[in-house]
């Protein structure tokens, strides 16, 4: 990662965007935002429900946001990330950050799966037979209602505040260095 963003700021006039259509710029910091605030959320919320229903990692957890994927703290930073690109970067840099994602989530989640079906063996094989790994089914979506697949509390947001506070400061710094 380190690597990576000293490459951005040597090479910054290739990296971030410039000289778009004002509709466009508009478009992409509120697709951007919106992926963001969507991403910490999901975020909060799986780390909130893992943390309260798993029984200290001895409980398969199939409800909140485990019920629309497998890896929803790992869907929350993949949304996170693409809001960054669309508020910051060219758009050819989706690809290189879903590069850089793949090679380093994709192999734990496979470790974490193996974990997770010697821990439950069978009702987790049957959970994944329900419900996807990363990307949620519309059909599923709409099933239930959002406080179902997103239950918030105040408390969790208190455990991912060392996440959301840089990504609020985040948010400031790029509104300021765009003006």
């Amino acid at each position: 990662m380190a690597l990576v963003f000293i490459l951005v700021l040597v090479f910054r006039e290739t990296f971030f965007r410039q000289n778009n259509p004002e509709w466009l710029e508009t478009s992409l910091r509120a697709i951007g935002l919106f992926s963001l605030f969507l991403g910490q959320l999901i975020r909060v919320s799986a780390r909130g429900f893992k943390a309260e229903y798993s029984k200290n990692s001895h409980a398969l957890i199939e409800g909140g946001p485990y019920q629309a994927v497998r890896n929803p703290m790992y869907l929350g930073i993949l949304l996170i990330g693409f809001g960054v690109v669309l508020l910051l970067f060219n758009w050819w840099v989706v690809f290189l950050f879903l590069l850089i994602f793949s090679s380093r989530y994709v192999p734990l989640i496979l470790s974490e799966e193996k974990k997770l079906r010697a821990m439950f063996p069978g009702s987790y094989e049957a959970y994944c037979r329900r419900v996807p790994r990363m990307l949620p089914r519309f059909s599923a979506l709409i099933k239930v209602s959002v406080r179902e697949y997103l239950p918030v509390k105040p408390a969790w947001f208190k455990k991912e505040i060392n996440s959301i506070i840089p990504l609020l400061i985040l948010i400031l710094l790029f509104f300021l260095w765009r003006k």
